[in-house]
C-alpha cells in the first residue's frame, strides 16, 4: 500500500517545496502509519467519535472530515452510517485516504475524497454544509488559525456540530515547543533523529516511569492508542515536526465560536499540559454569524 501511494505522488514536488513557507509534510508521515491500520483501529476511532459526539449512530447525517490525514477518521464516521466528504491540502494525505477507501470501503458513493484547503473560502463554500464537521489537530498548522476556524465553521448545518481540537497554550513552553517544530523542520532529513529522539523521551518516559513503578505495564500507550486509534510513534512525529504553529487557550476558543452562533456542548481538555483541547459546539442559529463576513 505505502509503494501505491508514494507512487501518486506529485512529480513537481521538490520544486514547489522551495517556494512555500516552512511546512512540515503531514502526508509522509501518515503514508507510514497505513500499514498499522486495522480493524481494531478502525473500531477504536470510531469509538473516540460516538464518545465526543454522544452519538452511536451517523447515520443519515453528512459528514465533513477537514484536512482529513490518513483518513482513518472519515472511515470511521463511514462506518458509523454517514455520507463523508473528505479533503486534505497535502496530495500524500489524499493518496493515502483513497488507497484506505479502497482496502476497506466498499465504492457506494457515500465517501469522497478531494484535495482542498480550510483557507479555500471558494472551495469550502461550494461544498455545502454538514450535520458534523469535524477536524482534528489540522487548524493550528495552517499558519491562519483563526481564519480556518472561521471557515469551517462555517459550513455547521443549522442544528450541526463542530468537533476540532486545537493546540493548548501553555505559555513560555508553547513558544519553545515552536522552536523546537522549526528547528526539526529546518534539519535536513538525516539529521532530525536529532531533535525527534530526545523530544520522544521527553514526551513518553515520565508516563511509562509512572506506570512502571504503579505496575501497570505500559498503560498510558494502551490508553492513547485506545482512545484515539493512533499511532504513538507517528502521533510523536506529528507532534514534533507539526509546523506551522499555532495555540490558543480553551476560553479563547469558546468565546470565538460563541460570537459566531456555537454553543459549547463538550470539552475535553489536557489540563493545562501539551497537546489538543478538543471541542464539540452546536449549531444554533440560522447561520454562520461571522463578524469578518
Amino acid at each position: 500500500m505505502a509503494k501505491a501511494v508514494r507512487d501518486a505522488r506529485r512529480e513537481e514536488r521538490p520544486a514547489a517545496k522551495a517556494r512555500e513557507p516552512l511546512r512540515f509534510l503531514f502526508g509522509e508521515n501518515w503514508i507510514r502509519f497505513l500499514k498499522t491500520v486495522d480493524e481494531e483501529r478502525i473500531a477504536q476511532a470510531a469509538s473516540s467519535l460516538q464518545s465526543m459526539l454522544e452519538l452511536q449512530t451517523l447515520s443519515g447525517k453528512r459528514f465533513l472530515d477537514a484536512g482529513s490525514g490518513s483518513g482513518l477518521f472519515s472511515l470511521a464516521a463511514k462506518r458509523l452510517g454517514a455520507e463523508v466528504v473528505s479533503f486534505d491540502c497535502d496530495p500524500d494525505s489524499v493518496s493515502c485516504a483513497l488507497a484506505l477507501r479502497s482496502r476497506f470501503d466498499r465504492e457506494d458513493g457515500r465517501w469522497k475524497i478531494e484535495q482542498g484547503s480550510v483557507l479555500d473560502r471558494e472551495y469550502l463554500s461550494k461544498l455545502g454544509t454538514f450535520d458534523i464537521v469535524y477536524s482534528w489537530g489540522v487548524l493550528h498548522h495552517t499558519g491562519d488559525m483563526w481564519n480556518a476556524l472561521d471557515l469551517i465553521g462555517a459550513r455547521v448545518a443549522n442544528g450541526g456540530l463542530l468537533f476540532a481540537s486545537i493546540y493548548n497554550d501553555q505559555g513560555t513552553r508553547s513558544r519553545v515547543w515552536r522552536k523546537v517544530k522549526r528547528l526539526y523542520n529546518r534539519l535536513p532529513r538525516g539529521a532530525r533523529w536529532t531533535v525527534l529522539i530526545p523530544a520522544f523521551v521527553y514526551l513518553w518516559l515520565p508516563p511509562l516511569l509512572i506506570d512502571i513503578a504503579l505496575g501497570r505495564g505500559l498503560q498510558s500507550l494502551r490508553h492513547y492508542q485506545r482512545n484515539r486509534g493512533m499511532s504513538v510513534w507517528r502521533n510523536a512525529v506529528d507532534w514534533i515536526g507539526g509546523y506551522p504553529y499555532e495555540v490558543a487557550k480553551p476560553e479563547e476558543v469558546i468565546e470565538f465560536c460563541r460570537s459566531r452562533g456555537l454553543v459549547l456542548r463538550k470539552l475535553k481538555t489536557v489540563m493545562g499540559g501539551h497537546g489538543c483541547n478538543e471541542f464539540v459546539f452546536s449549531r444554533l442559529a440560522a447561520s454562520w454569524q461571522s463578524p469578518n463576513a
